[in-house]
C-alpha cells in the first residue's frame, strides 16, 4: 500500500485537475449563454437594484427586431428618471430638473451591462463553478460562482434562467467577501409579444422646454493626442476611446476598459487651474471606487466597479507623451 500511495495520489490529482478544467469549461459555456441572451432576447419586467445602502426599483423593456435593439428604463421610486436607448444613442430624462441628457455609448449592452464577447478568457481571471438551481422571479436559474484570481476584480454570483440563459440576478462581493451590490428581477416576461408602447417616453411631451445637455461623445484615438495607458491590470482590455463633454467641460477624454464582467472608465479632464497639484484621492460608494490624481494641466478620474487597487493601478498608468 505504501508503494501504491504515490501513484494513487497522482491519479487523484489528475482526476481533480480534469474535474476543475471541466467545471471551468461548463462555467464559460454558461457565460456565453448569458451573453447571447443579452444580445438576442426581448423582455420586459421589474427589477430591484441595491448598492451603497440604497435600494432602487425600476421597470425595463428591451425589444430587439430587424431595426436593432431599443430599450426603455424608468425608476419607480425616488426622483423620476427615464432612460431610452436606441442602438448606441442614449437619452435620459430628469423631469424634476427639466433636464434632458443626450449621450452615445458605443457597444452598449443594455441590462446587464456585460461585455462577455470573450467569455472563455474570463477563466484566466476567475475560478468559475456551477452552483445549485435556484428560483428568481418564478424562473429556475442556474447559479454561477466567479471567484477572482487576484485583487484587481470582485467576486460575482450570477443567476441565469435555465431555458434562455437570461441573467435574472447578480450579486457582487468585495475583497472581504461582503455583498456590495445586487440586482434581481422580481417580475419578468422573457420573449413573446411585447407591446411597443412600453418603449415610448412618458416624460418627453410633459415638459415644454427641456434643458438639453449633450455629451457630444465621439470616437477618438487618444494616443494620437499623447494620452497612453502604460500598462493595465491583467485580464482587462480597452473597449472604446472617445472624447465627450462632461459636466459642461468639453474635450474630456474617455477610455473604457473591461475584463468582460467589470467595466472601468478613465476620464482625462482639462484642469481649471493649469499646473495645479493635488494629493491623489480615493472615494468609495458601494461597489464603485473612484480614484483621482492630477497630471500636469489635467485631472485623471478613474471610476470602476472594481477594488481600490484596480482603479489606482489604472490611474497611475496614464501618461502623457508629446506626439511626434
Amino acid at each position: 500500500m505504501r508503494a501504491l500511495r504515490p501513484a494513487l495520489l497522482l491519479l487523484a490529482a489528475g482526476v481533480l485537475v480534469h474535474a476543475g478544467a471541466r467545471a471551468q469549461s461548463d462555467g464559460a459555456a454558461w457565460l456565453q449563454r448569458i451573453y447571447s441572451a443579452s444580445q438576442k432576447l426581448s423582455y420586459t419586467g421589474t427589477f430591484v437594484y441595491q448598492h451603497g445602502g440604497q435600494t432602487e426599483t425600476s421597470r425595463i423593456t428591451r425589444l430587439i427586431d430587424a431595426s436593432g435593439a431599443r430599450e426603455r428604463l424608468e425608476t419607480l421610486d425616488g426622483l423620476p428618471r427615464e432612460i431610452l436607448r436606441t442602438g448606441d444613442d442614449v437619452v435620459c430624462y430628469l423631469p424634476a430638473t427639466h433636464t434632458k441628457k443626450i449621450d452615445k455609448q458605443p457597444g452598449g449592452q443594455g441590462l446587464p451591462a456585460m461585455v462577455l464577447d470573450r467569455p472563455r478568457e474570463l477563466t484566466e481571471n476567475y475560478l468559475i463553478r456551477k452552483g445549485e438551481i435556484e428560483r428568481v422571479a418564478g424562473y429556475d436559474c442556474q447559479v454561477l460562482v466567479l471567484e477572482p484570481r487576484d485583487n484587481m476584480r470582485y467576486g460575482q454570483r450570477l443567476w441565469a434562467e435555465v431555458g434562455s440563459g437570461m441573467l435574472l440576478k447578480a450579486k457582487t462581493f468585495d475583497e472581504r467577501n461582503q455583498a456590495v451590490e445586487q440586482f434581481a428581477f422580481t417580475q419578468v416576461q422573457i420573449g413573446g409579444h411585447i407591446d411597443r408602447e412600453l418603449l415610448r417616453s412618458r416624460f418627453e411631451n410633459k415638459v415644454r422646454d427641456w434643458q438639453v445637455e449633450d455629451s457630444r461623445a465621439a470616437q477618438a484615438n487618444l494616443s494620437q493626442a499623447g494620452w497612453v495607458l502604460r500598462s493595465q491590470p491583467r485580464g482587462f482590455r480597452k473597449i472604446s476611446e472617445m472624447v465627450r463633454t462632461l459636466g459642461g467641460t468639453p474635450d474630456v477624454g474617455h477610455i473604457v476598459l473591461s475584463d468582460g464582467l467589470a467595466a472601468v472608465s478613465v476620464f482625462i479632464e482639462p484642469s481649471a487651474a493649469r499646473g495645479a497639484s493635488a494629493s491623489p484621492e480615493l472615494m468609495r460608494h458601494g461597489a464603485i471606487n473612484v480614484y483621482v490624481r492630477q497630471l500636469g494641466a489635467h485631472r485623471i478620474v478613474v471610476v470602476g466597479e472594481t477594488p481600490p487597487e484596480s482603479v489606482r493601478t489604472i490611474a497611475n498608468a496614464i501618461e502623457y507623451r508629446k506626439p511626434n
